[in-house]
């Protein structure tokens, strides 16, 4: 006869006492919201009435067929993330190379590089907003540059990159800290033989280094796709979406939408389609990353 297994309550109390607050938590903050969000995409909800109208999918056509200043937010938030993933790891990329090597103050600059890091969005976004509109234009005077002399938050091209400026300077320390992670777990022997065959530094970089670290860069791209998207707090305190919504990013926009206009349904709808939006680019990121994974 087969016996039967018993239970081990203390073990299964154990569990529950660990994991259980963590999931209630995870379902009342995430998925519980989540999925009333979902519900609230296909009604007319205002946010503050009690009467909740179903109109099906309405908010989503309204989306697609009318409402170009949504599609002009997402085409700018794309851009964005584009060139802010591709100098803020390039930027923590090259801080991690330096400062991996046998610096006396390596310790001291990693802790200066990381700073940026800690500084909340809303905060970092008005001091770069000063510096932008009042430092810039001192130098200016000072120097004749037209570098400085730019309208850096008033022209939609310098606003553009004054974002991506301000993003990779906060986002960039912490992208280094993984890098260098990375780094020094690197196999030193296999260095040391292949500058022993006599390859040079780029190509030990090239063929040897960024091959054996490409899942620090997996982790980061996906860390620096999903904050660029996501952008609101440095955005709307830098250029609150200006000049004329030419840097308004996806987030701005859904927040005006559901909290300004109180279409909190259609709002709503736009969230969904832009948690999709990200989810798609983050999968395929990951998915074609982690091929080159294993291809290497």
């Amino acid at each position: 006869m087969v016996q039967k297994r018993k239970i081990n309550w203390k073990s299964v109390l154990s569990y529950v006492a660990f994991v259980g607050p963590a999931l209630l938590f995870f379902l009342v903050i995430q998925i519980i919201p989540f999925l009333m969000g979902v519900y609230y995409s296909f009604t007319s909800w205002n946010g503050v009435s009690s009467v909740v109208e179903w109109v099906g999918f309405e908010n989503y056509k309204r989306i697609f067929t009318n409402d170009p200043v949504f599609f002009n937010s997402f085409v700018f938030t794309t851009k964005f993330m584009v060139a802010a993933v591709f100098f803020s790891n390039l930027i923590g990329f090259g801080f991690a190379l330096l400062l991996n090597s046998a610096l006396k103050t390596r310790n001291l600059l990693r802790t200066i590089y990381f700073i940026p890091n800690v500084i909340g969005g809303l905060l970092l976004g008005f001091i770069w907003q000063f510096i932008f509109v009042r430092g810039f234009s001192s130098i200016g005077n000072l120097t004749g540059l037209s570098f400085f002399q730019q309208p850096w938050l008033g022209d939609e091209k310098t606003a553009f990159w004054g974002l991506v400026i301000v993003f990779a300077w906060q986002i960039s320390g912490y992208m280094m800290v993984i890098y260098i992670a990375a780094l020094q777990g690197l196999d030193t022997n296999i260095l040391e033989a292949a500058k022993i065959d006599g390859a040079s530094n780029f190509r030990i970089l090239i063929n040897i280094i960024i091959p054996l670290i490409l899942p620090a860069f997996t982790i980061c791209f996906f860390l620096t796709i999903s904050m660029a998207f996501k952008i609101f707090d440095l955005n709307i305190s830098l250029t609150g979406g200006g000049p004329f919504n030419s840097t308004q990013s996806v987030a701005i926009n859904i927040y005006q939408e559901a909290f300004q206009n109180n279409r909190y349904g259609l709002g709503t709808a736009k969230s969904i389609i832009f948690f999709l939006a990200v989810a798609i680019f983050t999968t395929i990121q990951v998915w074609s990353t982690k091929k080159r994974e294993v291809e290497a």
